[in-house]
């Protein structure tokens, strides 16, 4: 698989698996368990917008280097000696790292290693699936230091695993070991290495319909909290937009002639 790589600042390297239409963002702060300081976030968001526009890439995988923890959350050193006005003008920066990830067209899945706590866990969540393997401990404790999950995690999670177990959480600040994340619906697999499985799981992902991977996230993403009315017509528009696409064009002829299809990604 052939590979090549770009840094976005200091923190944040994006691989892309050329062959196989995939890339992984690649949280690279290991001196501090990757905890996301401003400058990461900026770094984080700047990788995102990269990603974005490129028609190329079919999944995006989040992975980390730091070989106990996927992200630990804010940089609370940071934090600590910032004045109100500081954290007020340092919020968009935090905002768009979060909404970056959520906002990436392509599928996206997180392979959480490790600690991934607040912050670090609401990057997790803002993919649309997440892999971890046995040394994975989640958790929202941000109201144990006096604040609250602000990198959507009060949204998030709530969509994920219900509003009163997703209120349990966030009001207990409690830390989740792996087992019991995947039985709560933390994580969505557990493998025997998370980010093994997570490329592997995106090279699977990658070989249907880029068209249709895009168009189809679209759809979830929009039609998610809508009544099914309103959502079945999100659905409509979705569809529209592939039914004449190059992509369903080849997808048909493939399936007739009994070959892999040659997606032309239209």
């Amino acid at each position: 698989m052939s590979e090549s790589e770009q840094r976005f600042g200091e923190f944040v390297v994006v691989r892309r698996h050329e062959q196989a239409h995939v890339a992984e963002l690649v949280l690279d702060r290991p001196k501090a368990m990757n905890a996301v300081s401003s400058e990461m976030a900026r770094s984080i968001a700047a990788a995102c917008d990269a990603l974005a526009t490129e028609a190329d890439v079919r999944v995006t995988v989040l992975t980390s280097t730091h070989e106990r923890a996927f992200c630990v959350g804010a940089d609370l050193k940071e934090r600590n000696s910032s004045s109100d006005a500081e954290l007020v003008r340092q919020r968009p920066t935090s905002r768009a790292a979060y909404t970056g990830i959520l906002e990436l067209p392509m599928p996206t899945v997180a392979a959480v290693h490790g600690f991934a706590l607040g912050g670090g866990y609401e990057l997790a969540l803002a993919c649309d699936v997440i892999v971890a393997d046995a040394t994975a401990v989640v958790g929202l404790p941000e109201v144990s230091v006096g604040v609250i999950p602000g990198g959507g995690g009060t949204q998030l999670l709530p969509r994920r695993v219900g509003a009163a177990r997703a209120a349990e959480l966030v009001f207990t600040a409690r830390r989740v070991e792996a087992a019991e994340a995947r039985e709560l619906g933390l994580v969505d697999q557990l493998a025997d290495d998370a980010r093994t499985e997570a490329l592997a799981l995106a090279g699977r992902i990658a070989a249907n319909s880029p068209v249709g991977l895009r168009a189809a996230k679209r759809a979830m993403r929009l039609g998610h909290g809508l009544d099914l009315r309103a959502g079945l017509e999100v659905e409509d528009a979705a569809w529209r937009s592939v039914a004449f696409s190059g992509d369903r064009a080849e997808g048909v002829a493939a399936f007739n002639d009994k070959r892999k299809p040659q997606w032309p990604g239209e």
